[in-house]
Order: C-alpha cells, then sequence, then structure tokens
C-alpha cells in the first residue's frame, strides 16, 4: 500500500527550511520559510530577491517578507536560488 504526501503537508515539512520561491513575473525569492496558510500564503524570513529589470538582475535582502499565495508559481525546497542554480 502506498502512501499519499499532498501538497500542503510537503509544504508545511518545509517550515524552517530554506526554500526557493518563483512568483509569476519576474521575481523569485530564497528564505527561510516560517509559515504558510491553506491558500500557501507564505512568510520567509532572512529573504533574498531576486528580479529581473530592463537594467539587469537586482538583488535585495529583507529580514522577512509575506507572499501572496496567489502569485507563486513553483516552490523549490531546499533551493538556493538562481544563482546556484546555473
Amino acid at each position: 500500500m502506498t502512501s499519499q504526501l499532498l501538497p500542503l503537508e510537503l509544504i508545511d515539512k518545509c517550515i524552517g527550511s530554506r526554500i526557493w520561491v518563483i512568483m509569476k513575473g519576474e521575481r523569485e525569492f530564497v528564505g527561510t520559510l516560517s509559515g504558510f496558510d491553506d491558500y500557501v500564503n507564505m512568510v520567509l524570513e532572512d529573504v533574498t530577491e531576486y528580479e529581473d529589470t530592463p537594467q539587469g538582475k537586482k538583488v535585495t535582502h529583507q529580514e522577512q517578507i509575506l507572499l501572496n499565495g496567489n502569485n507563486i508559481c513553483m516552490l523549490i525546497p531546499g533551493g538556493v536560488g538562481p544563482e546556484g542554480a546555473q
């Protein structure tokens, strides 16, 4: 008999771990997941934001951020972000 892991259960296992969040549009975030809700709104701490702009890639660091779940495209548990993906 196979066990089934639901999406919210997987996200719950990532609390306290680093996660790479790819948003709709031109933004990506890497941070430590500290919480989320049923709509996958997420709170990240120790965050690095990567944004593609016409002037090039912009990198911003923030202590804490709240992401709207409607704008999240993909979650990569343990991901290091676009700089480490090359």
